[in-house]
């Protein structure tokens, strides 16, 4: 009979360089104890995150129910997470500018001979007279309210004046539901009427939506929810109490921005005074070698770092270089020059390094100070960078050459590399990686219309020509994006290739977040031309958004803008309050 271990696959061991045959079945027990082993470890590491590390503890309190009740409480995002709504293609994104787009252009219909007008510090006395923003006036007896004043006599009055309050209504739509679902919270779920706790800052109570939407809702008339959420401010917001690593980006632009707006429009003191609350919770990121700031910063402890995916953990431009007109003007009204010092620095040092090809990088590392991956793009991750080097110097009233030096040279690297033009005639901004195009144009890339005409309009160089036309012809190229949807509404992205112009042609970028970008180019060129097309355009994407995005809780975006039908995401940007339908409003 044939000895069944025989039957087995034959391993060799050596003793003393002589071969000793073993069966393979001899070693079944030690290695099922090994797994079993492995498996325990791993077991013990997880639950011990859960009870020991601090972020976990501090969370969940340590205990199986109550980690259980959150992770209920989640829902579908614990596992499904919405797309991201910050500026950085939808890892951490919007973002988004932070410059108020009312005051720009108010300010460009208010003294049109003269383009270099700085944000006037506001008189907090009780004798404040003078308008701050054409078409509003400030009343100090009345809580800070900025009365709404009627110009569409200016254009025919009847069309306008019912636009005019179609955007109104948007507003308030989108607000009241704001207030009835997810109050005190950052953002809402439309569709699903609750608060949205997968927003840029999580799950705590900051307000986002409250801060991001007062401006408008000054602008607009809204007095009594303009009040209701000034209040909330003053009562109820605090970063006290929250504990995790948050966005140093997103929190200038949404919170500082937004607080540093209503003051400048209002003088009331409290905005002043919470923005620079929040400012100083923000300096310690600023502690590296090179000044230039981490990404996120902890609240509660001070720590800072950046994102790993970040070429190796390097600060982003964009991020890094949209603090400055914030900082420069809190530092003007506070008297703490700290926060001025900071990114004077950071400019100082940025401009000191050598640029392949005359272009800024997207990522620079804050420990070494040498720029990362070679990618460079006018939309994620690079966009407001090259957008605050012109406003700075419109901010200083013609004063900072360096902002402008800056812009000027960095604009004619991006228009020797980075402008190109499709086979039909159309203008765009593709990506560069390593010295080789990609032909993909993003919508947060759609800004750069209305900077270019800004720029034209601004600087008065031989290059203004120059600029102005390029201004309008990327306009027209976002609006052709727009045009070639079934809901007439924009992709997250869309590529030119022998096939396509203007197409999102992946499926990850088919969705519309109800991003600002195209509307505020529309918006800057109808002020700076009158041209009455940008004013229609505008009222398209007005009704594509109450057409598609609209729903009984508020305002959604959707997946795929080439569907008539499309699902929806669920989230109501707080941006959509702050820029989108502000720029809609077009007068």
């Amino acid at each position: 009979m044939t000895n069944s271990t025989l039957l087995l696959p034959q391993y060799h061991k050596y003793l003393n360089g002589a071969p000793v045959p073993f069966s393979r079945r001899t070693r079944r027990n030690s290695e099922l104890c090994l797994v079993v082993l492995v498996f325990i470890s791993l077991t013990i590491i997880c639950f011990g995150a859960v009870f020991y590390l601090p972020e976990f503890k501090a969370t969940y309190g340590g205990t199986i129910n109550n980690v259980y009740k959150h992770i209920q409480n989640a829902g579908p995002e614990l596992l499904l997470p919405a797309h991201g709504n910050s500026r950085h293609d939808g890892v951490l994104e919007d973002p988004h500018a932070a410059w108020d787009k009312q005051i720009l252009s108010a300010k460009i219909d208010e003294d049109y001979s003269d383009k270099r007008k700085v944000l006037e510090r506001p008189d907090t006395g009780n004798a404040i007279k003078r308008h701050i923003i054409s078409n509003s006036s400030f009343n100090p007896a009345a809580e800070s309210i900025v009365e709404h004043v009627e110009t569409s006599q200016t254009y025919e009055n009847s069309e306008l004046r019912k636009r005019r309050n179609k955007v109104k209504e948007m507003m308030k739509h989108g607000w009241d539901n704001y207030v009835k679902y997810a109050w005190g919270k950052n953002e809402l779920k439309p569709v699903s009427k609750r608060d949205h706790s997968g927003s840029v800052f999580g799950s705590a109570s900051m307000g986002a939506t409250i801060v991001d939407s007062l401006d408008t809702l000054l602008i607009m008339g809204l007095h009594d929810e303009y009040k209701l959420g000034r209040d909330w401010v003053a009562n109820n917001f605090t970063l006290e109490n929250v504990k995790i690593d948050i966005s140093v980006f997103e929190t200038n632009i949404r919170f500082i921005g937004g607080f540093l707006t209503c003051y400048a429009m209002t003088g009331d003191t409290i905005f002043r005074d919470k923005a620079d609350y929040i400012a100083k919770k923000l300096l310690p990121a600023f502690k590296t070698p090179t000044g230039v700031p981490y990404s996120l910063v902890n609240l509660k402890t001070g720590n800072s770092k950046n994102y790993l995916w970040a070429s190796g953990g390097s600060s982003i431009l964009s991020e890094f270089g949209t603090l400055h007109l914030e900082f420069l003007y809190l530092s003007d009204i506070t008297g703490n020059d700290i926060y001025k010092q900071k990114v004077e620095h950071i400019r100082q040092f940025v401009r000191g390094l050598d640029r392949p090809n005359g272009l800024y990088p997207n990522f620079l590392n804050p420990i070494t100070g040498k720029w990362g991956q070679r990618h460079v793009s006018l939309g994620a991750l690079g966009d407001s960078f090259y957008e605050y080097l012109l406003k700075a110097y419109i901010q200083s009233n013609g004063k900072d050459l360096i902002a402008r030096d800056m812009f000027d040279d960095a604009m004619a690297s991006v228009m020797d590399n980075i402008v190109q033009t499709s086979s039909s005639g159309l203008t765009y901004l593709a990506e560069m990686r390593f010295d080789r195009l990609e032909h993909k144009m993003d919508h947060l890339s759609c800004f750069a219309g209305g900077m270019f005409a800004l720029a034209g309009e601004t600087l008065g160089s031989d290059a203004s020509k120059h600029y102005t036309d390029l201004g309008a012809s990327l306009t027209e190229t976002c609006h052709a994006a727009y045009d070639k949807t079934a809901t007439k509404l924009g992709p997250e992205a869309f590529r030119f290739t022998d096939n396509y112009e203007a197409v999102a042609v992946r499926g990850t970028e088919k969705y519309n977040i109800l991003r600002p970008e195209t509307v505020e180019s529309y918006f800057v060129l109808w002020r700076l031309t009158h041209d009455n097309k940008y004013r229609e355009w505008g009222w398209e994407a007005v009704q594509a958004f109450d057409k598609h995005c609209r729903v009984s809780g508020g305002y959604s975006g959707i997946k795929d803008v080439y569907q008539i039908d499309s699902s929806k995401d669920d989230v109501q940007q707080s941006y959509f309050f702050a820029e989108t339908l502000k720029v809609c409003n077009i007068d």
